[in-house]
């Protein structure tokens, strides 16, 4: 853990690089220390159907919804939140100067009793780089 699911409107594609922004949240992410970097899981998903504001299809959306396994302090999820979202802004700072986006994140709590989890994934990663003492 953690999950990021990002959900966009389709109108954004040809505006903002999608896989782009995934790889900007995973590289900030995996600095964080409340988020273990093999847990780290960012998708995105094109939400064909929604209606904004005035019903314009100008207007666009970007919503990042992070679920993160319970036990951290409210400190640290502000912080880490606080840390996600600002990259987010700084990745789309020209598209929102030029387009009608709304982006928005929410960070929520998973209850570990009630999602089971299992993965090969830490077995999978390189070993880190060993120091050099001399």
């Amino acid at each position: 853990m953690p999950h990021f699911q990002i959900e966009y409107s389709p109108n954004l594609e040809q505006v903002v690089d999608i896989a782009g922004l995934c790889a900007q949240i995973r590289a900030t992410a995996v600095k964080i220390d409340t988020f273990p970097m093999p847990g780290v899981r960012v998708r995105a998903v094109r939400v064909d159907h929604y209606a904004i504001a005035d019903g314009d299809p100008k207007h666009g959306f970007i919503d990042i919804s992070i679920r993160l396994r319970a036990g951290r302090s409210p400190t640290e999820k502000q912080a880490a939140t606080q840390r996600i979202f600002t990259t987010a802004s700084t990745y789309l700072a020209a598209a929102m100067a030029d387009h009608s986006i709304a982006l928005s994140l929410e960070m929520r709590d998973i209850d570990p009793e009630y999602s089971p989890k299992t993965g090969s994934i830490r077995a999978h990663l390189a070993p880190p780089p060993q120091e050099d003492n001399a």
